[in-house]
């Protein structure tokens, strides 16, 4: 048996596992494989990813290891990088309150804010079919429904799409086949998006590698994208998740759609924890 130290943390109860990376080598598997078992929400810890830290970047001041619960990579994640972010500061990993993060999405800059909330630089979104990847139409037939689609990525993937009624109705209904839909090549994130007013929505997701969760920042950062392009809102708005709010702020438009997305929301510990493997 080997013992490990983990930090459980959740960002509007999208829940991570955290493993410095010394107490990951004490393991002997590989990282997907340790995704995978700490997890597993039923022989495991339970979370919808992990991720580690990695502290010999070159370029930015911290990096990160991201593993979606199957095992799979991940590019991004809005919930988790405000979570590694604090604990990356109150762990000492880095010494200033904003800093910047190599992620496989890029370079991602987060912010610990004096009222605990976290914002983040998410960069520009990505909306040229071939960088999305996206291959299709505009449309799309699913089980019994044609949806009107709009492709976004944010670093990863993603489906928004406008709905009248229970956003999480149609996640848990038509998110599966879309995940997997032959017009997303590396799979995507699908949110159903219901229009509150001009400076709020509502959002579910069926996540990439996660199936439904209660949150997804980098989903919730696309949401409004699509928002601000199809005229719905206007440039800042209040995203309400299953697990809670955050504010998205995009001042782009039709016509200028290169802008940083902006996310603050907040980042809780659950536990810290000795696992045995």
């Amino acid at each position: 048996m080997t013992n490990i130290k983990l930090t459980k943390m959740q960002g509007l109860g999208n829940d991570f596992v955290i493993i410095d990376y010394d107490e990951y080598l004490k393991t002997g598997l590989s990282m997907s494989e340790l995704a995978v078992k700490v997890c597993d929400r039923h022989f495991g810890v339970g979370a919808d990813g992990m991720f580690i830290p990695k502290l010999d970047t070159k370029e930015t001041d911290i990096g990160w290891y991201f593993y979606n619960n199957d095992g799979t990579t991940a590019q991004m994640c809005g919930n988790g990088i405000r979570c590694f972010a604090k604990y990356a500061f109150e762990k000492g990993l880095v010494n200033k309150k904003k800093f910047t993060v190599e992620t496989l999405a890029g370079t991602i800059t987060p912010e610990i804010l004096d009222n605990g909330m976290i914002r983040v630089d998410m960069g520009l979104p990505v909306l040229e079919d071939e960088k999305i990847p996206f291959k299709g139409e505009r449309k799309i037939s699913v089980q019994d429904k044609i949806f009107e689609i709009n492709p976004v990525s944010m670093g990863n993937p993603h489906c928004v799409i406008f709905v009248d009624g229970n956003t999480m109705d149609y996640a848990v209904k038509y998110g599966p086949n879309i995940e997997k839909h032959p017009y997303f090549p590396e799979k995507t994130n699908t949110e159903f998006v219901s229009i509150i007013s001009k400076n709020e929505v509502e959002m579910s997701v069926y996540e990439r590698g996660c199936g439904i969760t209660l949150a997804c920042g980098t989903g919730a950062c696309a949401t409004v994208v699509a928002c601000v392009l199809n005229n719905l809102t206007e440039n800042k708005v209040k995203v309400n998740l299953p697990g809670g709010a955050v504010l998205i702020e995009w001042q782009g438009s039709q016509a200028n759609t290169k802008e940083h997305v902006f996310m603050t929301g907040p980042a809780n510990y659950s536990f810290v924890a000795d696992y045995i493997l």
